[in-house]
């Protein structure tokens, strides 16, 4: 879901070039706030919803969600969306895309929703990382020392090698590099346009599960209704919290507020499930978020650098 709210909230500030006023940021980090918010509620309907569901019906119903908003949105334009010179690395995008979902959700079946939450967040850094690798783009000590430091507070979480180790730990790593994935693809067809490139997030995603979610569909109990609708409607509304929250501030003020979806997660996980984060889970959380806030530094001095 993130991948396509980021992907949202880039479409709202091409719509909107002119340069924002600085007392517009205060109103767009309070709005950012609410889609973390959102999101992190969505994903604590997705982990109630797969504790008796199985993760494809549940991604399937997500994706489903945000084609049907895209029906809304585009009407009988959504085909022209469609329309890409890269159909190829379109595909491969929405696929790693789906895949970061999928993994993410199959995880909340057995892991905390904080652990989950906290193990994701370190894909900020592979980001950079995988950029430097197969983008040529540059990268020093520093950010080299902030990436290793975001993958110890994974590995801190996670524990391999401890009696407490679970392997589904593993899963919403594996979601960490594929989400950076299809980043680093999104910038490879930045020649399309955003709305086209989400456009083939939903439809490859919901086209995929479809194919697959009749072999293990369950008919949805009439009392699980409410909370798969809540799926999409707070999955929806996060979507328009960020759309304004980045048309009305600039996104190196807003990057670092989306750590606070550590925090919900952690409540969520003890409020509706009664799982406390240990002081593992708080430790690693913690590095990865200081790692995370440090790359971030570093880039925005290097992009500033630069203009």
């Amino acid at each position: 879901m993130r991948v396509l709210a980021r992907t949202f909230a880039l479409m709202g500030r091409e719509r909107d070039g002119r340069r924002r006023p600085g007392n517009d940021q205060p109103v767009g980090i309070a709005l950012l706030l609410l889609a973390i918010l959102g999101f992190t509620l969505m994903d604590a309907a997705a982990k109630h919803l797969t504790q008796s569901y199985h993760p494809a019906q549940v991604v399937w119903a997500r994706f489903l969600g945000n084609l049907l908003i895209f029906v809304l949105i585009f009407r009988s334009r959504l085909p022209l969306q469609l329309r890409t010179r890269q159909p190829g690395m379109q595909f491969a995008r929405a696929l790693m895309q789906l895949a970061s979902v999928g993994l993410f959700f199959t995880s909340l079946q057995y892991i905390g929703l904080a652990e989950a939450t906290a193990i994701m967040d370190i894909n900020p850094v592979l980001i950079t990382l995988g950029a430097a690798l197969f983008l040529g783009e540059r990268i020093g000590l520093r950010r080299i020392m902030g990436i290793a430091a975001a993958l110890v507070g994974a590995m801190i979480i996670i524990r391999p090698g401890m009696g407490v180790f679970d392997k589904a730990a593993l899963l919403p790593l594996a979601g960490a590099f594929t989400y950076a994935i299809g980043a680093l693809l999104t910038r490879s067809v930045r020649g399309d346009s955003v709305a086209i490139s989400v456009t083939w997030s939903a439809v490859v995603g919901v086209v995929l599960t479809s194919a697959v979610v009749p072999f293990f569909w369950r008919p949805i109990d009439p009392a699980d209704l409410g909370v798969f609708a809540l799926l999409g409607i707070f999955g929806t509304l996060s979507q328009w919290f960020l759309v304004r929250a980045f048309a009305m501030a600039e996104a190196g003020v807003l990057a670092p507020f989306g750590y606070t979806g550590l925090l919900w997660a952690g409540l969520w996980g003890w409020l509706f499930f009664g799982q406390v984060p240990d002081g593992w889970t708080i430790t690693g959380a913690a590095i990865i978020v200081m790692a995370g806030l440090y790359v971030w530094s570093r880039e925005a001095r290097a992009a500033k650098a630069e203009e």
